[in-house]
């Protein structure tokens, strides 16, 4: 439970580095708003993500059993840990893949040198990093066998009507990227 434990935390320490590297990077090309200055639903959502973050971390290091399904959990935990592998992998390909054409959730906007990414896993889906963190998140909460897999749900029609209003923000403000739906789906490849 110790190597499990430690691979989920391992996981979720090297998706945050990749954000904070391309991020910073991204950052150091572009002008900054100080958090101050943000309006106020963008920081309340920013602290929302935050404590969510903080939660999952210490749900992941402290082993007290967080609402267990299943009383021998051993096919659950490897479900969730292919889940979840599959998960981190498409949330941090995308990531990558979209480079610096990317804002933050709670204040999408559309960069000044933003173009349509249409390369790699955006061929095919129009936001694998939205849908690779649900993925994780379920993987993690079923490796852990923890009810709290349910959250996921929740979440899920949060951050799917999030997408759908980034999609038309960015219909009315990037050139190309009506076409570009035309030609890929919104979240499961060939599919949605």
């Amino acid at each position: 439970m110790i190597l499990l434990r430690a691979y989920l935390l391992a996981g979720l320490i090297a998706h945050k580095v990749v954000w904070g590297r391309l991020k910073r990077h991204q950052r150091s090309t572009a002008t900054r708003t100080a958090m101050g200055d943000a309006p106020l639903g963008v920081r309340a959502a920013k602290l929302a993500k935050t404590v969510v973050l903080g939660a999952i971390v210490v749900q992941t290091i402290v082993p007290w059993p967080w609402l267990p399904i299943a009383a021998d959990p051993r096919t659950l935990t490897i479900i969730g840990v292919a889940v979840y592998t599959l998960g981190l992998t498409v949330a941090i390909a995308g990531r990558v893949q979209l480079g610096g054409n990317w804002s933050d959730i709670e204040a999408a906007r559309v960069l000044e040198h933003q173009s349509v990414v249409r390369h790699g896993l955006y061929r095919f889906v129009r936001h694998p990093i939205y849908v690779g963190d649900l993925v994780l998140l379920t993987g993690l909460e079923l490796a852990l066998n923890s009810w709290l897999v349910l959250g996921v749900l929740v979440l899920t029609p949060v951050v799917l009507s999030r997408a759908v209003r980034e999609e038309e923000m960015l219909k009315r403000s990037l050139a190309g990227y009506n076409e570009y739906c035309k030609t890929s789906k919104r979240f499961i490849p060939f599919v949605v």
